[in-house]
């Protein structure tokens, strides 16, 4: 059985989510205002960003080379790829401190807890997803996010990250884009680790809108979004300069055309997509890199043998 969905607000008749988000105060209803924007007001933005803020983070040879020491993002790229995006779905759609969420972030610090991780490469890791949505919106987004909405993203991944463990995270929004900049500037360098993971990622991402045979020429696209420092440090070619005017100049032409369309009214959960990593659905106890155990029962147990969390399946469709 299926859990049920989490607990998202759904508009009145007349109501938008712009009503909802000037009634929330940034410091008591952080949570809320990130889930809002993440799942309703800039769904399919926020999940870009947040994939090249994670491949910011392989130009770093510290931690691709931790993810390719484990060969994970090598063997199953889609996978890790799931694992990730799930796990941190899980908190944001139902919670910091709810069941799931809690048993999401724990299973993320088990599997980190099996590394040596700098706290410096956590903290870093933990500011694109903070920074990167924020720039990217500035760019590309139909709006940026305003003061309020910056402030409650900043605190709601702040409280991610005390819950990870991370130590001396950063204060304030401008604090952590500070550290984020100073942080490539001293650790960016290339390594062929990074072009691997790099290249595996990439490809993936592509290839969610790309057939393979076509892959190859999508990959100035993405070169295309890159700066030069992150593009030396993962060993691409810049692409050619039309297609840097060209894509970003898309990206803003499609931002001008969501002005136009009324507000999303239906919340975009990633928790709820297909995945062919998962076609029958998934439970948390299988995500990231540790063996999982059934029960006679049909439900997952942990490595201590308790009995955990039921099966998340996606929306069937007619």
């Amino acid at each position: 059985m299926s859990p049920a969905p989490p607990q998202t607000w759904k508009p009145s008749p007349g109501d938008t989510v712009a009503d909802r988000l000037a009634t929330l105060d940034p410091e008591a209803d952080y949570e809320e205002i990130a889930r809002l924007l993440y799942a309703y007001v800039f769904a399919w933005d926020i999940e870009r960003a947040l994939e090249f803020a994670l491949f910011r983070t392989y130009a770093v040879p510290a931690i691709s080379g931790l993810l390719a020491r484990t060969g994970e993002f090598e063997t199953r790229t889609r996978k890790r790829y799931d694992d990730t995006e799930l796990i941190l779905a899980e908190a944001i759609e139902h919670g910091l401190d709810s069941d799931r969420g809690t048993q999401a972030i724990a299973r993320m610090n088990a599997m980190h807890g099996r590394f040596r991780i700098a706290n410096d490469d956590m903290r870093y890791v933990l500011s694109t997803f903070v920074c990167e949505p924020i720039r990217w919106l500035d760019r590309f987004g139909h709006r940026p996010m305003t003061g309020a909405e910056r402030r409650a993203w900043f605190l709601y991944y702040r409280g991610l990250g005390a819950r990870m463990g991370i130590r001396d995270i950063c204060e304030d929004l401008d604090e952590m884009m500070r550290f984020n900049a100073a942080y490539e500037a001293e650790r960016f360098r290339f390594d062929d680790t990074n072009r691997r993971i790099g290249e595996r990622t990439r490809d993936l991402l592509l290839g969610f809108y790309l057939p393979r045979r076509l892959v190859p020429l999508g990959r100035p696209v993405v070169h295309a979004l890159l700066d030069a420092p992150l593009l030396r440090s993962m060993g691409f070619p810049a692409a050619p300069r039309w297609l840097q005017r060209s894509v970003p100049a898309a990206l803003r032409l499609r931002a001008a055309l969501l002005r136009r369309l009324p507000p999303r009214r239906h919340p975009h959960l990633l928790t709820q997509m297909p995945r062919p990593s998962y076609p029958q659905g998934y439970r948390i106890e299988q995500l990231g890199t540790f063996r999982h155990e059934v029960s006679g029962s049909g439900k997952a147990r942990d490595p201590a043998g308790r009995t955990t969390t039921p099966l998340t399946k996606p929306p069937e469709t007619n």
